[in-house]
């Protein structure tokens, strides 16, 4: 769930039709939606809405993973146990089933090919969605952009879209990814196994040796305020970031 720092005026609420759920990790799955909504940017969201029979309604809002190029809508929604709105898409929801949505929403926090590069992404946990978006853009795209992705996840299966984001690495030497676990030890030579402070992200930094055009960071408050820290405290013009927090629907 994100709450965006600008968020463009919402549309009216539309129906959605889910094609279908896949599992990512233990918590997380990927939800595919067919909806009647104008072509998203790398890094907005949606507002979802769930309605009861007897009229209660809950929204939240979830960023889009899908590219802007793709013919679905996906969504990555880890299950909160107290949570009103993801334990449905665990636990209930169905191919045809239908909700309500509206947006896209959001014009800071995106990414457009013609922004260039090269562009830093951080992302803590299910904060991997709108920067997915933006790998998969660049991708389908053909941009020539060099993009680094710094993921933080408490385990190797923890990681999110890991079996893709591994092969892009390997296939594609513009795309740089580096994994870090805080609760268990490395599985590459290259990932790390602590947390992404302001040491952490200046060695990712120097492994790079590139100067971003434009950094994105996205996750909980707490990490994403580290993280800013960490990135400020290293030389990083304040100006160049951009932030997207975990958060309820505006």
């Amino acid at each position: 769930m994100i709450a965006g720092a600008s968020i463009a005026a919402p549309s009216r609420w539309q129906e959605a039709v889910i094609d279908r759920v896949a599992d990512q990790t233990p918590r997380v799955v990927s939800v595919f939606l067919r909806a009647p909504l104008a072509r998203h940017e790398a890094g907005q969201h949606i507002d979802v809405k769930l309605t009861a029979p007897d009229g209660y309604s809950a929204q939240r809002s979830y960023s889009i993973a899908s590219a802007p190029e793709s013919s679905s809508i996906e969504l990555a929604i880890e299950r909160l146990d107290e949570g009103e709105v993801s334990p449905y898409f665990h636990e209930v929801a169905q191919p045809g089933d239908t909700i309500e949505v509206r947006g896209p929403i959001g014009g800071h926090f995106v990414w457009r090919t013609k922004d260039g590069g090269p562009v830093l992404l951080i992302a803590g946990g299910s904060g991997v969605a709108p920067l997915m978006a933006m790998v998969r853009h660049r991708t389908l795209a053909a941009s020539s952009a060099e993009m680094l992705l710094a993921y933080s996840s408490r385990s190797w299966n923890d990681v999110i879209y890991r079996d893709e984001l591994l092969d892009l690495a390997a296939r594609d030497p513009g795309f740089r990814l580096v994994l870090t676990t805080t609760r268990e030890a490395r599985h590459r030579p290259d990932d790390l196994d602590r947390r992404l402070d302001a040491a952490a992200l200046r060695e990712i930094a120097d492994r790079w040796g590139k100067t971003p055009r434009s950094v994105y960071v996205c996750g909980s408050t707490g990490f994403v305020e580290a993280v800013t820290i960490g990135l400020v405290a290293n030389g990083m013009a304040p100006a160049l970031i951009r932030t997207e927090r975990f958060g309820s629907s505006a």
